[in-house]
């Protein structure tokens, strides 16, 4: 599974210690696999996994307990990644930072697997919406989310279908001069920076680039123009760019028009851009997916450039304990 580090504006514990959390979270995900793995084997009841953690510089300690229910496995997912690990650490540091956790994995078993690969998959549905809360919270503070990311087929599909060592923002809001401005999807793989913008309306549309500034979608015999996505493809990598710039982060960046519902005209060719649509989604998915590598220095360094200029929105522990109810995103800004 791909390691989601920044959604949105939430709180990310990867901006506290970008060359800690992911080996962790390898660990972590492994470690419990290993124990709902025998526990199926053998036949023994679930227990409650926990993720180990410690914030450097923070006595307190907040004790934090939820369950995720397990839910349907959607109709429109394929296969499941394997949820072995096939990367080393970036650093082979001794974890000397162990205490009491703030998140706790318990995953409910609704019915009982016939096989391993069910298993697998009643493992990372669940997992999925653990990882949700490992990426909008830290020991002492949270960020609400908004449900909709729970459905959002293609952050399930990115997360559930690439390796460990894929790094993920995904809508990130970067702050340009003190402006927040939202980009779109990135993914930091050990090679390269995938810059990653949508084009999905109607099912079965057809794009046609025939304009700097707007191009024509076809739906059967109805056009209708729509605003060029490469502006605003564009305007990420150039902000990226100027990130791993100021971050001297040498990062190679490639820029990806994709369209899982929809068709690009066979016409249509735009400098260093790819283009991804519905007849070529599934094989670029399985393409992407492998990467043997590690994760690589530079590549911690590049996903470091975006976190140092991300804008976060978040409120503290404490307060949600204290009132035993979500409030507001905008009662605490963390700037």
């Amino acid at each position: 599974m791909a390691q989601l580090i920044k959604l949105q504006d939430y709180i990310s514990r990867y901006q506290i210690d970008i060359t800690r959390y992911p080996t962790q979270y390898v660990r972590l995900k492994r470690t419990q696999w290993e124990k709902v793995k025998q526990q199926w084997l053998t036949g023994e009841e679930p227990i409650i996994w926990k993720h180990i953690e410690e914030e450097e510089e923070q006595p307190k300690r907040f004790s934090f307990i939820k369950k995720w229910l397990h839910k349907k496995r959607m109709e429109e997912e394929e296969d499941i990644e394997s949820v072995d690990v096939s990367h080393e650490a970036m650093e082979d540091r001794e974890e000397h930072f162990e205490a009491e956790s703030t998140l706790s994995f318990e995953p409910n078993i609704v019915y009982q697997p016939d096989n391993l690969e069910d298993l697998k998959r009643m493992f990372l549905d669940q997992f999925f919406h653990f990882q949700l809360k490992w990426a909008s919270s830290t020991l002492l503070e949270k960020s609400y989310i908004d449900p909709r990311f729970y459905r959002d087929g293609f952050l399930r599909t990115v997360l559930q279908r690439l390796p460990d060592n894929y790094l993920v923002f995904y809508y990130p809001i970067i702050k340009i001069k003190k402006a927040p401005v939202e980009l779109d999807v990135i993914i930091l793989t050990p090679t390269e920076c995938l810059c990653i913008t949508l084009v999905e309306q109607e099912e079965d549309a057809v794009y046609i680039g025939d304009g700097d500034r707007f191009w024509t979608k076809k739906i059967g015999k109805r056009n209708e123009k729509i605003l060029n996505p490469i502006i605003q493809l564009n305007r990420m990598d150039a902000i990226v760019s100027q990130l791993f710039k100021n971050h001297q982060a040498d990062f190679p960046i490639r820029k990806i028009l994709l369209s899982r519902t929809g068709y690009f005209a066979q016409s249509m060719s735009l400098f260093n851009v790819q283009l991804v649509d519905k007849r070529g989604y599934t094989e670029w998915l399985q393409q992407l997916k492998y990467s043997p590598s590690p994760i690589k220095k530079k590549q911690i360094e590049a996903a470091q450039a975006i976190l140092s200029n991300v804008d976060t929105t978040s409120y503290s522990r404490a307060i949600w304990q204290a009132s035993n109810q979500e409030p507001e995103r905008e009662d605490n800004i963390r700037q």
